[in-house]
């Protein structure tokens, strides 16, 4: 079913809204689709009693929830993007997104294997005595790294910050090599 709608904003409006998604005012439509899929099905599970929701944390957990799979493209955003559209703080963001991966897990799994994937992607090194280094923007994302090590081989070495940073993080050669081969990543260089 297709449904539209038409809404009326300043150009002060656009240009703010634009900023908070990181669009440029003339995507702001199509990059507006994406949370509009995502607040009608609020609103349908709403209506249809599947989901009545009670509690704030659990309102905004499920909007998250729609969010990645809507306007996120079934990845695990980063706080910071949390923030700007929650207007919480960095830590009530961590742990907004933390509440999520724990209550949706079965739901979301594919979304964080694939976020994974997608950090693990962006990983490179200089030389092969090196450490591969990543930016990262997502303690959560961190943690579910670290819980896949662990689940494969408890004596591989975590991801760990690299000193002097402030999101860029470090991943041993073998552990490397183990997430990739878990996740079915090809082997990168």
């Amino acid at each position: 079913m297709q449904v539209s709608t038409n809404i009326t904003l300043t150009t002060d409006e656009e240009k703010e809204i634009a900023a908070i998604l990181g669009c440029e005012v003339t995507e702001l439509g199509n990059n507006l689709n994406n949370y509009v899929n995502a607040a009608l099905k609020e609103y349908l599970t709403m209506f249809r009693g599947q989901k009545v929701l009670k509690r704030g944390s659990d309102i905004l957990e499920y909007r998250l929830f729609l969010l990645i799979e809507s306007a996120f493209n079934g990845t695990i955003p980063s706080e910071q993007k949390v923030c700007s559209l929650f207007q919480t703080t960095i830590a009530e963001s961590r742990s907004l997104i933390r509440a999520v991966i724990s209550k949706y897990q079965y739901l979301l799994r594919i979304f964080i294997e694939n976020t994974m994937r997608e950090t693990l992607a962006a990983a490179s090194r200089e030389n092969e005595q090196q450490d591969y280094s990543v930016i990262i923007n997502s303690h959560n994302i961190i943690d579910a790294l670290n819980r896949l090590l662990a689940d494969i081989d408890g004596n591989l070495t975590p991801v760990t910050k690299k000193k002097g940073s402030v999101s860029t993080y470090e991943i041993k050669p073998a552990s490397y090599t183990q997430l990739n081969t878990r996740l079915n990543l090809p082997p990168n260089p």
